[in-house]
This record gives structure tokens, C-alpha cells and sequence, in this order.
């Protein structure tokens, strides 16, 4: 696909140097990391860190379990960043990792901007993920005024998405009143397609509303190529990124596209073995059909037509998967305590 289609750039979705090693062999340009993605990394390659979080315990005596773990996700976004190091080109952004902030700050832009513009300064091509909550959409405005690429991340609708590149180009517009260059700041949304249409056919479940299970598989994708469209009439620097896969349908669909998508290993394995045809899909719509079926539910309403920026915070697929991220945090500490107890 790379090869065919350079413009639809793919980054790996985990900070595992095995997992991102294979991705740049077959072309991924960058990799993103979350508190779920770290937890999973620690606990399927341990071994590979034992030595050094119990080092790091045993150097650190007075430290938190919290201020351990935080240097331990810091460490493997290093890692992964100098990586991707020799293929990093700031004009295109092409090299880069993605270091999520706190989930507990999602309410506070302050201390998201506080955070992210500490990240920044840990590799020359750090990327910064924020979810896109209410306070999310002000700290993307000032964390790109103040020089931060980001990753605008629990979002799964166009409507945050719209949100997401207003707010950035907010940004770029008061460096560029102040005469700062905007050249080096490659700005990203992602869209979480697999996980609006998981929450739609929950909705549809509990409410009984009927629609046709063929949309469902739509909905994340129309979201994407609206939101894409925008972008691009509008002129928007911010560059959308799929996330969340389900099905091979949220790769195909988005190929040809002048985008990036963030694709798991669990993915890429079956997707390089596949026979699927590499064409260009992104500028075919989604079937009208599948968005009137779709548009039944109250919530893809709010994720493709119209949605205020004071719902985001309580928008369904943005409370489950703050609580995802929250609980994988809390995990991940977990594993950090077994360290500490045993010293």
C-alpha cells in the first residue's frame, strides 16, 4: 500500500520495539502509544524490562508507584522515538511517536498543556496525545500555539474532529500574528472508527432500534471521509489519522487518501498476507443507504452531523474509553507495585 499509495502513510499502533520493527520494515513511518498499549507491552514483554524497573525502584526509594510508572511510559516513548529517529522529517512529520498525557486530566487544559509541552522536550519527533473532551479542544489551541504537534485522540466522530482542526488552526494563526514558524508542526486527529460502530450497536441494542447491520461497519469510516473532506476544503493543516480497527473495511476504505492510519500488529500480520486489491477508495462516499439507516441513532446524529463541544465529555464512546484508559493505567501501576513490594 505505501509503495502504491505513498500519500497513505501507517503507522504502528504499540511502542513494542519488536512490533515497531516489523512495521518499519514494511513501511510504517510512526507509532503511538496509550496507558492500555504500555500495559499490554509490560505485560507480554516483561522479561525484557524486569532489570530495569527494579533498578529503577531500587534507585528511587522515595518515589510513588505513579512517578515510577510515569518514567516507565516515558522510557518506552523514548525508545520507540529513537526508532523512529532516522526516517524523522519535521516538515513532513513523517518519524514521529505519539506519547499520550494523563488521562485524569482530561477536564483540565491546563495541566494537559502543562504536560504536553513537557513531552515535547523528550525526543526531537515527539507527537502529544490529548483526548478531545471540552478541555482537550482549548489545550489543542495552546499546545499548538506553543509549538506542540498533536494527536487529538478519544475521538470518534467528525463533529470532534471539525472541533479539533478549528482549534488548531487557532493555534498556527496566533504563531503566525507573533511571526513563529509553522513549518515543523504536523498536527494529527485521530477518529477511533471501530470503536463508535461498537458503540452504536450497543445503543441499538439497548434501545431496540433496528438498523441495518451492514451500516454499522460504516459508521466510523463515513465519519472519517466527512471529517476528511472538511479538512481539505477548509484548507486545515491537521492531517486525519484511523484508529481502532475492527474489521480490514477500515483500511481499505481510507486507502489513496493523503492521511495516516494507526494499524496494531495483530493487524498488519493479516493485512500483508492478504489478497485484498490496493486501490484507491478515500474520495468514494459511503453509501447513502447505510447513512440514513445510521442516521436512526441519536448518537451517530451527534457524531456526523452536529454536536457542541460541551458533549463531548459526555458523549458515549468518549466515557467508555476515558474509562478503558483509566483502568489500563491503573493496571499498568499494578505491575509497578509487584516491583516495589518485592524490594
Amino acid at each position: 500500500m505505501t509503495q502504491k499509495f505513498p500519500m497513505t502513510k501507517y503507522w504502528n499502533d504499540s511502542c513494542s520495539i519488536k512490533e515497531l520493527t516489523y512495521a518499519i520494515e514494511r513501511g510504517a513511518v510512526g507509532a503511538t502509544t496509550n496507558p492500555v498499549i504500555v500495559k499490554g507491552v509490560l505485560e507480554k514483554e516483561l522479561d525484557s524490562y524486569r532489570d530495569y524497573i527494579a533498578q529503577l525502584v531500587k534507585d528511587n526509594p522515595t518515589k510513588s508507584e505513579d512517578e515510577i510508572a510515569w518514567i516507565v511510559i516515558e522510557k518506552m516513548a523514548i525508545d520507540g522515538a529513537k526508532l523512529l529517529e532516522p526516517m524523522f522529517d519535521p516538515k513532513t512529520g513523517t518519524g514521529r511517536l505519539s506519547i499520550q498525557t494523563n488521562t485524569k486530566y482530561f477536564n483540565n487544559a491546563e495541566k494537559l498543556v502543562e504536560q504536553a509541552v513537557y513531552f515535547n522536550t523528550l525526543a526531537p519527533n515527539m507527537q502529544v496525545k490529548a483526548p478531545t473532551t471540552a478541555a482537550g479542544i482549548k489545550a489543542f489551541e495552546e499546545m499548538t500555539y506553543q509549538g506542540v504537534s498533536i494527536n487529538a485522540t478519544v475521538s470518534f466522530s467528525a463533529t470532534q474532529a471539525i472541533a479539533v482542526g478549528e482549534a488548531v488552526e487557532r493555534g498556527l494563526a496566533r504563531r503566525e500574528a507573533e511571526g513563529l514558524d509553522n513549518s515543523e508542526i504536523n498536527p494529527v486527529c485521530t477518529i477511533m472508527v471501530g470503536r463508535l460502530d461498537d458503540w452504536l450497536r450497543e445503543v441499538a441494542d439497548k434501545k431496540d432500534i433496528c438498523v441495518d447491520p451492514c451500516a454499522f461497519f460504516y459508521a466510523g469510516i463515513a465519519c472519517v471521509k466527512k471529517a476528511y473532506k472538511v479538512y481539505n476544503e477548509r484548507g486545515y493543516k491537521t492531517k486525519m489519522l484511523s484508529a481502532a480497527y475492527r474489521t480490514p473495511l477500515q483500511w481499505l476504505e481510507f486507502i489513496g487518501g493523503d492521511m495516516l492510519m494507526t494499524i496494531p500488529y495483530k493487524n498488519q500480520v493479516p493485512f500483508n498476507g492478504s489478497d485484498f486489491e490496493i486501490e484507491a477508495r478515500m474520495d468514494k462516499e459511503v453509501d447513502p443507504y447505510y447513512i440514513k439507516e445510521l442516521r436512526k441513532l441519536p448518537d451517530f446524529i451527534k457524531a456526523y452531523d452536529e454536536m457542541s463541544v460541551e458533549d463531548f465529555d459526555t458523549f458515549g464512546p468518549v466515557v467508555k474509553t476515558l474509562t478503558q484508559f483509566a483502568g489500563g493505567y491503573d493496571d499498568l501501576v499494578k505491575i509497578i507495585r509487584a516491583f516495589m513490594i518485592k524490594y
